[in-house]
């Protein structure tokens, strides 16, 4: 099985360098007329999808997008070398840390937020990774 991350913002332009520049994805293409772009550089490929603030968030509701911080179910972990690195990265290009880099037996995470609002998490393994979680 494949599968694809779309991600919703409200620039296009100013989610291309924050992806580029705060995590490292390169910009492969624009579709549909310049709303969508494809970021790669992971194992999956990431499409950035221009959607403007307060539009509808699904079909049949009444929920409208919001590019404030906010809660989501799913989020990106996104594998590092270096955390603290990292994290200076993302932030420098227009990233929140929230809260301080924590530290647990199979690694190290930083919990961040992008420009849109979006969360997402830093993740530096330590050897042997998840195998330590048990």
């Amino acid at each position: 099985m494949q599968f694809i991350v779309n991600i919703d913002v409200e620039e296009l332009g100013k989610a291309i360098s924050f992806y580029e520049s705060g995590l490292g994805l390169q910009l492969s293409r624009r579709l549909f007329g310049d709303t969508v772009a494809e970021m790669v550089g992971g194992p999956a490929p990431i499409y950035l999808i221009e959607q403007p603030e307060a539009s509808a968030a699904a079909p049949g509701t009444s929920h409208q997008r919001d590019y404030k911080r906010h809660w989501t179910p799913v989020h990106l972990d996104f594998i590092v070398e270096d955390i603290d690195v990292a994290v200076k990265q993302a932030v420098s290009a227009g990233a929140s840390q929230e809260g301080e880099i924590k530290t647990y037996a199979w690694g190290r995470l930083a919990t961040m937020s992008d420009p849109f609002g979006n969360g997402f998490c830093l993740l530096a393994f330590a050897e042997g990774g998840y195998g330590h979680a048990e």
